[in-house]
């Protein structure tokens, strides 16, 4: 499929489609308006920034909330937002594309995280697997220093 221009003034992000969706705004979302709003989210990012790659290793500047994801022995996910404190290291475990959006990181220090993050009773549960950590690219390139490329 050839890619269209976006509308002219288009200023949505991923984030603004899925609202729009959740309030009844829209019932769907096209591959295009993805795809514009992708453009627009990279168009925001800094001048320069560098795009992480598998096995990058990030330092939190200050504490930071971050999203993370429960990962389950059956067909669901989970999730919700933790605190990363100051100096607590991440290491970037998968991204999609060349220049992701957001990308999917594990902790250094997993097992302390796990147990920091994720409630007692998830932990826990029979089939809870593992979790990681989700975190765009703008906040990996604002609030986390690059320690280490990826081997």
């Amino acid at each position: 499929m050839d890619s269209l221009p976006a509308p002219s003034r288009w200023n949505k992000t991923v984030q603004d489609l899925v609202s729009e969706m959740k309030s009844g705004l829209r019932k769907s979302i096209s591959v295009q308006e993805a795809e514009w709003a992708r453009h627009y989210e990279r168009s925001l990012l800094p001048k320069g920034v560098r795009f992480p790659r598998p096995g990058d290793v990030y330092q939190a500047i200050n504490d930071v909330e971050v999203e993370y994801l429960t990962h389950w022995h059956a067909p669901c996910t989970g999730g919700g937002s933790a605190v990363l404190k100051e100096g607590e290291r991440i290491v970037v475990a998968d991204v999609y594309g060349p220049e992701p959006l957001r990308i999917y990181a594990l902790p250094e220090d997993y097992r302390q995280l796990e147990l920091r993050m994720v409630p007692q009773d998830e932990r826990m549960h029979r089939n809870y697997g593992s979790f990681s950590l989700t975190i765009s690219t703008r906040d990996l390139s604002t609030k986390f220093r690059f320690v280490a490329e990826g081997r």
